[in-house]
């Protein structure tokens, strides 16, 4: 048995539809057909009556180019899971033998460093994965914690914690590194385990859960954690535009970043209104850059740069527009490749404290 064959129902009935072809990311500024959902699963299809397809380059780094942003399952009326597919069809690919070289790079970057460091003793940890910490995010949350005059501990390494390796296709990999570092979290005794990266939380929170493995600590997105804190903020966030996270939104559906950016009197306008479904507000593409797929600037930079480039076509006043997201991955690949002003939910916090 295969991998995909536990999405049979997305392959038969994704590659026969076109409904969500205008909010596929990455297909929107490709503007190929094989980076749609619908050719995506017209080609795993093909590839169980042509196995030999399995070792073609290019069909290869067709599947590894996808955004994985769950956009398209989430906004499909029957929720295919073609997201879910994309990523089997990977873990197949590696399980054959046929995983490009410069993913196996990735690979091989991902499982080095894994050797993470708790730094203090307290009930509550804070995770400074590699995005937050070079988005300086780890800084921005100390400088809250002191406002708040909380103390707490914090962990922090190089390596994989198991999400980006699993959406690269290396499940054994993964499994093992989510072993790894829960049992580091555990070791510390920690009760609350605070994520800035909503990648680690699904790694955290779902991927552990589905593999079996304990995580002690309750894992908390810092908008979630700064909500139960129930700080006093003295100064208005004012208008402001959300960018969704991928995570956050299209994989668990929680509603903590527009809870808190009602609580610090936040003025939400809403981004991308010209690509929604009936002018329904919540209908609306990606625009994290692909923080779904996590390392897709490794795999394809001229893909994210692309990616990133569209967002800043959304923005209403590109000079002006106050841009919030809950990803540092999301706020990096603006940062790089455009001159939008784009803060994290925890530097707004701080400004509004």
């Amino acid at each position: 048995m295969m991998n995909i064959d536990k999405y049979t129902d997305a392959i038969k009935n994704c590659r026969f539809c076109f409904m969500c072809r205008h909010i596929s990311p990455v297909a929107n500024v490709t503007f190929a057909e094989a980076d749609t959902p619908r050719v995506r699963a017209v080609m795993i299809y093909g590839a169980t009556l042509h196995p030999e397809w399995w070792s073609n380059p290019d069909y290869v780094n067709m599947l590894y180019r996808s955004d994985l942003s769950r956009c398209c399952t989430r906004h499909c009326v029957n929720h295919f899971d073609e997201n879910s597919l994309n990523i089997a069809a990977r873990t197949d690919i590696v399980e054959m033998g046929y995983a490009p070289e410069n993913i196996k790079a990735i690979r091989e970057e991902l499982l080095a460093g894994q050797d993470w460091k708790v730094s203090g003793k307290a009930d509550v940890l804070y995770f400074a994965d590699p995005y937050s910490a070079e988005a300086g995010i780890d800084k921005v949350f100390d400088a809250v914690m002191k406002k708040a005059g909380i103390s707490y501990a914090s962990v922090s390494g190089k390596g994989c914690i198991g999400r980006a390796l699993k959406v690269l296709g290396f499940a054994e990999d993964a499994k093992a590194a989510m072993t790894k570092f829960a049992a580091v979290i555990n070791a510390s005794g920690a009760k609350t385990l605070v994520v800035s990266n909503p990648a680690a939380y699904q790694a955290l929170k779902v991927d552990a859960a589905e593999c079996g493995i304990a995580v002690n600590a309750e894992v908390m997105h810092t908008s979630e954690y700064f909500l139960s804190l129930n700080l006093k903020f003295n100064n208005k966030a004012g208008k402001v535009s959300y960018i969704e996270s991928d995570y956050l939104r299209n994989y668990n559906e929680l509603t903590f970043p527009h809870d808190l950016l009602a609580r610090l009197g936040a003025e939400e306008q809403h981004f991308g209104a010209s690509h929604d479904f009936l002018d329904v507000p919540d209908q609306q593409e990606s625009f994290t850059c692909g923080e779904g797929a996590v390392v897709l600037p490794r795999i394809d930079a001229r893909v994210v740069e692309k990616l990133a480039k569209r967002v800043e076509e959304q923005a209403d006043d590109p000079a002006n527009d106050r841009i919030i997201t809950a990803s540092p991955y999301t706020k990096l690949c603006l940062e790089r490749y455009t001159s939008l002003k784009v803060e994290t939910l925890e530097e707004t916090v701080l400004k509004s404290l």
